[in-house]
């Protein structure tokens, strides 16, 4: 992404979707999806960016929807906003934001973090305030296969249907990956609750396609 022209790579590919879930230098990113944007104009093709729910991380009272007013306080909320703002401006055809909210699994980062931290003795990070939803990388695919296969457009929210606080979800992956007594370091950003989800509401998916966060727990971090 950094020394290589994405454009190049779409004109030799000639696809006629691109999922963008991209990580790294910032600036090399927002340069990608000007190119892809490009692209797009220029080409049968559409676009499915994994935005996140950090777009919203000023707002922390409240659950956010597909159409409230996106605004963050951090530099990664920032940047999301920042290629979602790029896409808006793009026929509605063309691209489809999916904003996600934190996402565990077997082999995802977080868990692996987790289990670590268990086995070197080490505290766990857990935020006892924050309210959020939650997906896994099984849930999120079968998601974006039903929204590419009927042709989906627009602003979708892909997490649970149901919230959670933060400290008490965690405790429940560590209580399903076996019987330990780890340290907690609980971490206090408010005294208040401090909301940190994205919730469907104008754009909902089937029902078979809906979850909530026990499902995440139940089903997928089973070890």
């Amino acid at each position: 992404m950094e020394e290589d022209d994405i454009y190049n790579i779409l004109d030799d590919i000639q696809p006629q979707i691109v999922i963008s879930a991209l990580r790294g230098n910032f600036a090399s990113q927002i340069q990608a999806h000007q190119h892809i944007i490009e692209y797009l104009l220029n080409h049968k093709c559409k676009l499915f960016f994994l935005s996140s729910a950090n777009v919203f991380d000023a707002y922390s009272k409240y659950p956010s929807y597909e159409n409230d007013k996106t605004l963050s306080e951090s530099i990664y909320g920032r940047l999301k906003i920042r290629i979602e703002n790029m896409l808006l401006r793009l026929p509605k055809e063309k691209a489809s934001i999916l904003r996600v909210p934190m996402v565990f699994g077997n082999t995802s980062v977080r868990v692996k973090d987790i289990k670590n931290s268990i086995l070197n003795n080490e505290p766990i990070d857990v935020f006892p305030n924050l309210v959020m939803n939650v997906t896994n990388d099984d849930k999120l695919t079968q998601q974006i296969h039903y929204l590419i296969n009927r042709n989906k457009s627009g602003i979708f929210h892909l997490g649970s249907t149901d919230l959670v606080h933060h400290e008490d979800f965690i405790k429940e992956i560590i209580d399903r990956i076996g019987t330990f007594n780890p340290i907690y370091k609980r971490n206090y950003t408010t005294n208040n609750e401090r909301y940190l989800a994205v919730l469907p509401k104008t754009n909902k998916l089937p029902k078979n396609l809906q979850f909530g966060y026990q499902d995440i727990i139940d089903h997928h971090l089973i070890i």
